[in-house]
């Protein structure tokens, strides 16, 4: 894995995976730290391994932010030996608990085309249900340091977990926040997301450093820029809904791309229809 980790507050570390620009965060405490994400495969996984001990040799509590694969699939390598506690929401918990294979298989079409090589890595890839999960907020205790888990609601997903760091002012958002290129939509509540952001951002200060799911870190007038965004979408998809015009007309004037336009329109409409 080319670089490493690169300090963006006091003792907290950004590492960014280069074929995804996913982004795996470092929180070092006095003889304990804490690694949020785990990336794709057990390939990637043992490289970022590598790169924590460069860092620390001090035992770890593991974070997913979320249940996609990108973020979550190398769980089994940093996890297992020795065994460590690995924390996520408890929808997300119960996603890799109970359906590995489908993860597996939407993780497999949204990378073969692009990145055949990686989609084929995850066929042999263990899935590692977390170990500890959060129905809302949890407080630990990383070597002294205070580290706050806290889902605000559906977004990116049902079960998105945002990781605060107090003391060094860093907010790890997962894939609510996107720097790299435009939210993902295919398994988001669009009409809530807006919310989930929201409440992220209360807990932000103007200095507040925040670490995106992939891409580089962002400050809160970013967030907030992206937050007005999901506003607007969420109010297009409302006013098309109630007119009955096609998701299609509603991604045409989306401040999104149009694909991920299209996709946010039509989750958004499911939503409304209460299928979603």
């Amino acid at each position: 894995m080319s670089g490493g980790f690169v300090e963006v507050a006091d003792r907290v570390l950004v590492l960014r995976e280069p074929l995804l620009a996913v982004n795996v965060t470092l929180v070092l405490g006095d003889g304990e730290a804490l690694l949020v994400d785990t990336l794709s495969t057990a390939g990637q996984a043992v490289e970022l391994a590598a790169a924590v001990r460069a860092v620390t040799g001090d035992p770890l509590t593991l974070v997913n932010t979320h249940h996609h694969f990108d973020h979550c699939f190398g769980n089994a390598t940093l996890a297992v030996d020795p065994p460590r506690p690995v924390w996520a929401h408890e929808l997300a918990a119960a996603a890799l608990r109970d359906d590995p294979e489908r993860l597996r298989r939407e993780a497999y079409a949204e990378l073969r085309a692009d990145h055949p090589e990686l989609a084929d890595e995850l066929a042999d890839v263990t899935v590692l249900a977390p170990t500890h999960t959060v129905h809302t907020e949890a407080t630990l205790d990383i070597g002294g340091r205070r580290v706050v888990l806290r889902h605000p609601g559906r977004g990116h997903t049902d079960a998105d977990l945002v990781v605060q760091v107090p003391d060094a002012d860093v907010l790890i958002v997962g894939d609510l926040v996107e720097q790299a290129g435009p939210p993902a939509f295919e398994d988001s509540y669009p009409l809530q997301w807006p919310d989930a952001v929201a409440e992220l951002l209360r807990s932000a200060t103007p200095a507040t450093v925040v670490v995106p799911g992939h891409g580089e870190p962002v400050d809160t007038e970013f967030v907030r820029a992206q937050h007005a965004q999901l506003v607007e979408l969420a109010w297009l998809i409302r006013a098309g809904h109630t007119g009955s015009a096609p998701p299609e007309r509603v991604a045409a004037d989306a401040p999104f791309p149009a694909r991920p336009a299209l996709i946010a329109a039509r989750r958004g409409y499911a939503e409304l229809d209460g299928t979603a």
